[in-house]
């Protein structure tokens, strides 16, 4: 089975195609933060920032066992394909630090594992 994980931002373009979409637009965001703001959720400090938050915290700590649970089942149905897209405002620094966070929940699963950041690369202002 093959599990893909998509960040993007909302006002950019709909949502990727997938089976699951999480908004996380209610996560402390990193652009309002001047020296978090040029970089993106693949750095520490601003993954960090998102999900050692009380909230990024509790969501992830929440999220993770459901998505754990989605997977196994649809990996036992015999499902091929399971994409699941995580969305913030612009795509850069939220939904990015969420998808690379649950890479690692599930990096001991016997699954292919697949990440995309659609946005990350658009202008941030």
């Amino acid at each position: 089975m093959r599990l893909i994980l998509f960040s993007f931002g909302f006002k950019y373009d709909d949502p990727p195609k997938a089976e699951m979409v999480w908004d996380v637009r209610f996560l402390p965001n990193p652009y309002w933060v001047e020296e978090l703001k040029p970089q993106t959720g693949l750095i520490k400090e601003v993954a960090d920032y998102v999900i050692e938050s009380p909230d990024g915290k509790n969501f992830v700590e929440l999220l993770g066992p459901l998505l754990r649970l989605v997977v196994e089942k649809n990996k036992a149905a015999g499902k091929e394909e399971l994409r699941l897209a995580i969305g913030c405002t612009g795509g850069r620094h939220r939904s990015v630090a969420v998808v690379e966070k649950l890479k690692t929940r599930f990096s001991d699963l016997d699954i292919e594992l697949q990440v995309s950041h659609r946005d990350i690369e658009r202008d941030n202002g």
